[in-house]
């Protein structure tokens, strides 16, 4: 696996690849070589395009790792349309286990693939924004971009 970075308009991305598919996209530097790959490229193609309002869905190969609930919410959040916002009780509804609100929340923070496994959508019952990995911020400047691509 590799490492690469990209200084997108929110800052800084770190984008872990392997040879087939993109297993991490964090906030965060990760313990890996960096290196280029084509994933890599493609990646950094799309959320160039995202970033500037033009591109609403994502196309690249995605394999993730996790527990099985963790990954029935991360499926979840893939269904959460392009300047949507749900609850984490909608969340907790999507995967078929309502009471499971806290635990949806603690599987989001853990999404291994940020922007892409659109977390940045689930906000609080009562309409405040929530946590965020990248910082509550940049979790504003996610829904601002999409919210404003959807007005033009």
């Amino acid at each position: 696996m590799v490492q690469t970075k990209y200084n997108s308009p929110i800052g800084p991305l770190y984008i872990v690849t392997n040879g087939d598919a993109l297993r991490i996209l964090s906030f965060t530097e990760m313990q890996y070589p960096y290196g280029q790959s084509m994933i890599a490229e493609e990646v950094i193609r799309q959320l160039e395009e995202y970033f500037k309002g033009e591109r609403r869905t994502f196309d690249v190969k995605l394999e993730v790792s996790g527990t099985e609930f963790q990954k029935r919410c991360w499926a979840a959040l893939q269904t959460i349309g392009y300047g949507e916002q749900i609850s984490y009780k909608e969340e907790a509804r999507r995967i078929g286990n309502i009471k499971a609100m806290r635990a949806v929340g603690q599987a989001n923070n853990r999404n291994p693939i940020a922007i892409i496994i659109p977390c940045h959508r689930v906000i609080s019952a009562n309409g405040d924004i929530g946590g965020y990995a990248g910082g509550v911020e940049i979790k504003k400047r996610l829904l601002s971009i999409e919210l404003g691509s959807l007005e033009k």
